[in-house]
Protein backbone atom coordinates (compact mmCIF):
# COMPACT_ATOMS: atom_id res chain seq x y z
CA UNK A 1 0.00 0.00 0.00
CA UNK A 2 3.08 2.11 -0.47
CA UNK A 3 3.25 4.81 2.03
CA UNK A 4 1.00 2.74 4.40
CA UNK A 5 4.00 1.22 6.45
CA UNK A 6 4.86 4.45 7.71
CA UNK A 7 2.52 3.72 10.65
CA UNK A 8 3.46 2.23 13.79
CA UNK A 9 2.60 -1.67 13.53
CA UNK A 10 1.31 -3.79 16.27
CA UNK A 11 0.09 -7.16 17.54
CA UNK A 12 -2.27 -8.65 19.68
CA UNK A 13 -1.24 -11.55 21.96
CA UNK A 14 -4.50 -12.91 23.09
CA UNK A 15 -3.62 -15.60 26.21
CA UNK A 16 -6.46 -18.00 27.66
CA UNK A 17 -7.17 -22.02 27.57
CA UNK A 18 -10.75 -21.14 27.60
CA UNK A 19 -10.66 -19.20 24.29
CA UNK A 20 -8.74 -21.88 23.29
CA UNK A 21 -11.59 -24.05 24.28
CA UNK A 22 -14.40 -22.22 22.57
CA UNK A 23 -15.51 -21.27 26.23
CA UNK A 24 -14.67 -17.82 26.05
CA UNK A 25 -14.86 -15.62 22.82
CA UNK A 26 -11.82 -12.67 22.57
CA UNK A 27 -13.57 -10.01 21.63
CA UNK A 28 -10.07 -7.70 23.13
CA UNK A 29 -8.56 -8.62 19.99
CA UNK A 30 -11.52 -6.35 17.78
CA UNK A 31 -11.36 -3.70 20.77
CA UNK A 32 -7.53 -3.15 20.71
CA UNK A 33 -8.17 -3.07 16.70
CA UNK A 34 -10.66 -0.15 16.46
CA UNK A 35 -9.25 1.24 19.78
CA UNK A 36 -5.75 1.84 17.43
CA UNK A 37 -7.09 3.21 14.04
CA UNK A 38 -7.43 6.85 14.87
CA UNK A 39 -4.06 6.39 16.62
CA UNK A 40 -2.84 5.35 12.76
CA UNK A 41 -1.35 2.32 14.33
CA UNK A 42 -1.65 -0.79 12.09
CA UNK A 43 -2.93 -3.93 13.95
CA UNK A 44 -1.05 -6.53 11.70
CA UNK A 45 -1.36 -9.93 13.16
CA UNK A 46 -3.16 -11.65 16.68
CA UNK A 47 -2.29 -14.34 18.10
CA UNK A 48 -4.38 -16.57 20.67
CA UNK A 49 -2.41 -19.34 22.83
CA UNK A 50 -2.82 -21.26 25.89
CA UNK A 51 -1.70 -20.75 29.59
CA UNK A 52 1.57 -22.32 28.67
CA UNK A 53 4.37 -20.57 29.77
CA UNK A 54 7.67 -21.56 26.92
CA UNK A 55 4.59 -20.91 24.65
CA UNK A 56 3.96 -17.23 25.80
CA UNK A 57 7.53 -16.29 25.89
CA UNK A 58 7.89 -17.70 22.61
CA UNK A 59 5.06 -15.65 20.75
CA UNK A 60 6.12 -13.01 22.62
CA UNK A 61 9.62 -12.41 22.20
CA UNK A 62 8.42 -13.06 17.80
CA UNK A 63 6.02 -10.52 18.45
CA UNK A 64 7.50 -7.53 20.26
CA UNK A 65 10.99 -7.81 17.41
CA UNK A 66 8.51 -7.72 14.71
CA UNK A 67 6.34 -5.19 15.28
CA UNK A 68 5.72 -1.58 17.29
CA UNK A 69 4.00 -3.03 20.03
CA UNK A 70 2.39 -6.12 21.36
CA UNK A 71 -0.83 -5.93 23.79
CA UNK A 72 -1.07 -8.76 25.46
CA UNK A 73 -4.90 -9.99 27.19
CA UNK A 74 -5.46 -12.40 29.54
CA UNK A 75 -3.70 -14.56 32.39
CA UNK A 76 -3.01 -11.58 35.23
CA UNK A 77 -5.35 -12.96 37.53
CA UNK A 78 -4.95 -14.37 41.37
CA UNK A 79 -5.17 -17.91 39.93
CA UNK A 80 -2.83 -20.40 39.70
CA UNK A 81 -3.03 -20.99 35.66
CA UNK A 82 -2.47 -16.85 35.66
CA UNK A 83 0.98 -16.94 34.60
CA UNK A 84 1.27 -14.07 32.22
CA UNK A 85 3.21 -11.68 34.34
CA UNK A 86 6.01 -14.21 35.35
CA UNK A 87 6.16 -15.40 31.60
CA UNK A 88 6.41 -11.69 30.39
CA UNK A 89 9.46 -11.48 32.94
CA UNK A 90 10.96 -14.43 31.36
CA UNK A 91 10.68 -12.69 28.29
CA UNK A 92 12.53 -10.10 28.93
CA UNK A 93 15.51 -11.96 31.02
CA UNK A 94 14.25 -9.18 34.01
CA UNK A 95 13.57 -10.35 37.99
CA UNK A 96 9.81 -10.19 39.28
CA UNK A 97 8.69 -8.75 42.14
CA UNK A 98 5.77 -7.07 44.55
CA UNK A 99 5.31 -3.40 43.77
CA UNK A 100 4.68 -1.31 46.13
CA UNK A 101 2.31 0.62 44.57
CA UNK A 102 0.24 -2.43 42.74
CA UNK A 103 0.08 -3.35 46.62
CA UNK A 104 -1.37 0.04 48.09
CA UNK A 105 -3.63 0.23 45.11
CA UNK A 106 -4.90 -3.43 45.39
CA UNK A 107 -5.04 -2.89 49.61
CA UNK A 108 -7.33 -0.21 49.71
CA UNK A 109 -9.88 -2.35 47.86
CA UNK A 110 -10.32 -4.29 50.98
CA UNK A 111 -11.85 -3.06 53.75
CA UNK A 112 -10.86 -6.41 55.92
CA UNK A 113 -7.00 -6.83 55.64
CA UNK A 114 -7.36 -10.24 56.23
CA UNK A 115 -9.40 -10.62 52.58
CA UNK A 116 -6.29 -9.39 50.89
CA UNK A 117 -4.83 -13.47 51.07
CA UNK A 118 -2.03 -14.84 49.22
CA UNK A 119 -3.71 -15.16 46.25
CA UNK A 120 -4.65 -11.74 45.81
CA UNK A 121 -1.36 -9.81 46.46
CA UNK A 122 -0.03 -12.26 43.34
CA UNK A 123 -1.86 -9.23 41.00
CA UNK A 124 0.95 -7.22 42.30
CA UNK A 125 3.77 -8.39 40.76
CA UNK A 126 5.49 -6.84 38.48
CA UNK A 127 8.28 -7.63 36.21
CA UNK A 128 11.31 -5.30 37.02
CA UNK A 129 11.76 -2.03 35.55
CA UNK A 130 7.63 -2.16 34.12
CA UNK A 131 5.19 0.90 34.71
CA UNK A 132 1.68 -0.04 36.01
CA UNK A 133 -1.41 0.14 33.82
CA UNK A 134 -4.01 1.96 35.53
CA UNK A 135 -7.49 -0.31 36.20
CA UNK A 136 -10.49 2.02 37.65
CA UNK A 137 -12.29 -0.84 37.37
CA UNK A 138 -11.01 -3.49 39.90
CA UNK A 139 -7.29 -1.81 40.69
CA UNK A 140 -5.12 -4.78 39.61
CA UNK A 141 -3.02 -3.34 37.35
CA UNK A 142 -1.69 -3.98 34.35
CA UNK A 143 1.66 -3.21 33.09
CA UNK A 144 3.93 -2.02 30.20
CA UNK A 145 7.43 -3.09 29.66
CA UNK A 146 9.34 -2.05 26.60
CA UNK A 147 7.19 -2.04 23.77
CA UNK A 148 4.80 -4.46 25.23
CA UNK A 149 1.26 -3.71 26.85
CA UNK A 150 0.03 -5.95 29.43
CA UNK A 151 -3.78 -5.96 29.82
CA UNK A 152 -6.72 -8.01 31.59
CA UNK A 153 -8.65 -10.45 29.81
CA UNK A 154 -12.01 -9.06 31.47
CA UNK A 155 -13.08 -7.10 28.76
CA UNK A 156 -14.91 -4.36 30.58
CA UNK A 157 -11.53 -4.06 32.47
CA UNK A 158 -9.44 -4.48 29.24
CA UNK A 159 -10.97 -1.05 27.16
CA UNK A 160 -10.58 0.99 31.07
CA UNK A 161 -6.88 0.30 30.64
CA UNK A 162 -6.05 1.13 27.27
CA UNK A 163 -7.53 5.15 28.60
CA UNK A 164 -4.18 5.09 30.71
CA UNK A 165 -2.09 3.49 27.17
CA UNK A 166 -3.09 5.95 25.06
CA UNK A 167 -0.72 9.13 25.71
CA UNK A 168 1.95 6.69 25.51
CA UNK A 169 1.79 5.52 21.56
CA UNK A 170 3.90 6.99 19.00
CA UNK A 171 0.83 8.57 16.73
CA UNK A 172 1.03 7.46 12.60
CA UNK A 173 -0.72 9.34 9.95
CA UNK A 174 -4.38 8.65 10.93
CA UNK A 175 -5.70 6.40 8.01
CA UNK A 176 -8.86 7.77 6.27
CA UNK A 177 -11.65 5.44 4.94
CA UNK A 178 -14.97 5.54 2.63
CA UNK A 179 -17.12 2.74 2.25
CA UNK A 180 -19.82 2.22 -0.62
CA UNK A 181 -22.35 -0.71 -0.92
CA UNK A 182 -24.61 -1.69 -3.36
CA UNK A 183 -26.51 -4.83 -4.48
CA UNK A 184 -24.06 -6.39 -6.88
CA UNK A 185 -22.49 -9.21 -7.31
CA UNK A 186 -19.14 -9.19 -6.17
CA UNK A 187 -17.76 -11.09 -8.93
CA UNK A 188 -19.11 -9.18 -11.60
CA UNK A 189 -16.71 -6.33 -10.85
CA UNK A 190 -13.60 -7.80 -9.67
CA UNK A 191 -11.97 -6.57 -13.52
CA UNK A 192 -13.03 -2.98 -13.09
CA UNK A 193 -11.80 -3.51 -9.81
CA UNK A 194 -8.44 -4.55 -10.16
CA UNK A 195 -8.30 -1.26 -12.52
CA UNK A 196 -8.94 1.71 -10.34
CA UNK A 197 -6.85 -0.22 -8.00
CA UNK A 198 -3.80 0.02 -10.38
CA UNK A 199 -4.82 3.58 -10.83
CA UNK A 200 -4.50 4.24 -7.30
CA UNK A 201 -1.14 2.57 -5.58
CA UNK A 202 -1.76 4.93 -2.70
CA UNK A 203 -5.42 3.78 -1.75
CA UNK A 204 -6.48 0.52 -0.13
CA UNK A 205 -9.77 -1.07 -1.82
CA UNK A 206 -11.58 -3.99 0.28
CA UNK A 207 -14.23 -5.69 -1.32
CA UNK A 208 -16.54 -7.31 0.82
CA UNK A 209 -19.51 -9.50 -0.33
CA UNK A 210 -22.50 -9.07 1.76
CA UNK A 211 -25.91 -11.48 1.93
CA UNK A 212 -29.15 -10.55 3.08
CA UNK A 213 -32.83 -11.81 2.89
CA UNK A 214 -33.40 -9.96 -0.07
CA UNK A 215 -30.30 -10.95 -1.78
CA UNK A 216 -26.76 -10.76 -2.13
CA UNK A 217 -24.51 -7.36 -2.32
CA UNK A 218 -20.74 -5.64 -2.02
CA UNK A 219 -19.38 -3.30 0.23
CA UNK A 220 -16.32 -1.75 -1.11
CA UNK A 221 -13.86 0.13 1.37
CA UNK A 222 -11.51 2.89 0.37
CA UNK A 223 -8.79 3.71 2.47
CA UNK A 224 -5.74 6.24 2.61
CA UNK A 225 -3.98 9.07 4.00
CA UNK A 226 -4.64 11.47 1.38
CA UNK A 227 -8.51 12.18 2.17
CA UNK A 228 -8.95 13.58 -1.63
CA UNK A 229 -7.64 10.62 -2.75
CA UNK A 230 -9.45 8.41 -1.12
CA UNK A 231 -12.74 10.70 -2.20
CA UNK A 232 -11.53 10.39 -5.86
CA UNK A 233 -11.29 6.52 -5.30
CA UNK A 234 -15.02 6.45 -3.57
CA UNK A 235 -16.18 8.70 -6.86
CA UNK A 236 -15.18 6.02 -9.17
CA UNK A 237 -16.57 2.96 -6.74
CA UNK A 238 -19.83 4.72 -7.54
CA UNK A 239 -19.33 4.97 -10.74
CA UNK A 240 -18.59 1.39 -11.07
CA UNK A 241 -20.98 0.12 -9.17
CA UNK A 242 -23.75 1.87 -11.30
CA UNK A 243 -22.23 0.86 -14.59
CA UNK A 244 -22.75 -2.15 -12.72
CA UNK A 245 -26.48 -2.04 -12.60
CA UNK A 246 -26.57 -1.10 -9.05
CA UNK A 247 -27.49 1.75 -6.68
CA UNK A 248 -24.26 2.76 -4.84
CA UNK A 249 -24.63 4.24 -1.18
CA UNK A 250 -22.16 5.85 1.22
CA UNK A 251 -22.22 4.32 4.51
CA UNK A 252 -20.53 6.01 7.50
CA UNK A 253 -17.28 3.97 8.42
Amino acid sequence: MGRMSENPTAAVLAIGNEILSGRTQDTNSNTVARFLGPFGIDLKEIRVVGDVEPTIIEALNTLRARYSYVFTTGGIGPTHDDITADAVAKAFGVGIDFHPEALALLAARFADPADFNQMRRRMARIPEGASLIRNPVSAAPGFQIGNVFVLAGVPSIMRAMLDDIAPRLSRGRPVLSITVAAQVAEGAIAGPLAVIQARFPEVAIGSYPVYRSDGYGVQLVARGFDLSQVEKVAAELTAMLQAAGGKPERLLS
